[in-house]
């Protein structure tokens, strides 16, 4: 599924740029994220999901398979899979900087998360988006660029994971409650049958 999203750069384009294609400097601002290593163009890391009272923990890694400073756009590829077998994720990622930041995302997933549908997803997603976006504005421009050099261990970011049903809210209720009010008059349905038949 193809999902596309944009926000305002919150800072100099140039300075949003070089953010992007850092993964030790952007990672810190992505949801449920840690990263475990970096080496060029390449990283490895891992997600935490919850859905629920379920908690998936996705283990991959990705690379940048085209970056262009002249444009200011870069394509990412990345892939993990949930270390219980629950599923996998890849997507393919391509932003484009300038007085906007523009996200395309190639996402391709199975297991529990593919049952939310596209129409959630596409939510879910673009709340994240929101997320980073405001985290990578509170930490343009306020971080020492000696600092961040001598921080090579700067790995783990959030140890909450991402929390789908609380990130959704309300568009989850809505189509949660017709479902949970359907398998009620259905289960209520059976009951009431079998009693008339005794």
């Amino acid at each position: 599924m193809k999902l596309t999203h944009s926000f305002v750069a919150p800072a100099p384009a140039e300075e949003v740029w070089e953010a992007l294609i850092d993964p030790e400097r952007v990672a810190p601002c992505l949801p449920g994220a840690t990263l475990t290593s970096v080496d060029g163009k390449s990283f490895s890391g891992e997600v935490k999901v919850k859905l629920g009272p379920v908690q998936l923990l996705y283990r991959g890694s990705g690379e940048f398979v085209e970056i262009d400073p002249v444009l200011r756009r870069a394509v990412m590829k990345a892939a993990g899979k949930d270390t219980r077998g629950n599923g996998t994720a890849s997507a393919v990622v391509t932003f484009q900087v300038g007085e906007s930041v523009e996200v395309e995302t190639d996402l391709a997933i199975t297991g529990r998360p593919a049952q939310l549908g596209r129409g959630l997803i596409s939510e879910v997603s673009g709340k994240l988006v929101d997320q980073f976006a405001e985290c990578l504005a509170s930490t343009l421009g306020s971080v020492d660029p000696d600092e961040v050099a001598q921080q090579q261990h700067l790995r783990v970011v959030p140890d909450e994971p991402i929390d789908l049903i609380d990130t959704a809210g309300v568009p989850v209720l809505k189509r949660v409650l017709p479902i949970a009010a359907a398998v009620l008059a259905v289960v209520l349905f059976v009951v009431l049958r079998r009693r008339r038949q005794r």
